[in-house]
């Protein structure tokens, strides 16, 4: 394999794995009555809408039909992808809502 195309390997990678970070937080915000754009905009006040975050709300579905998602593992998923003041709006709102 030429190193272009590892190179490129490693970004599609990334960014599917980033992809699912997104689609996990997104449902997370669902399953506790939240809206993803507003605790994404809470986050990064200086920053444009997250496309892929716009485009990620059209995979979620019901808190109903959706599994639960831990708290620990959305608050790790973030952090792994450096989305710390992501995480911190997520821990505020796990405080402040007891959830």
């Amino acid at each position: 394999m030429k190193q272009t195309d590892v190179e490129k390997k490693i970004i599609e990678n990334y960014q599917r794995d980033e992809n699912s970070m997104i689609l996990v937080f997104a449902q997370w915000c669902i399953n506790h009555d939240l809206d993803p754009k507003e605790l994404y905009e809470k986050a990064y006040p200086n920053q444009a809408m997250n496309q892929a975050l716009l485009q990620t709300l059209d995979l979620t579905v019901s808190k109903e039909e959706a599994g639960e998602i831990a708290h620990e593992t959305l608050l790790g998923v973030l952090t792994l992808f450096g989305n710390n003041d992501l995480a911190l709006v997520v821990s505020e709102e796990i405080a402040l809502r007891k959830l």
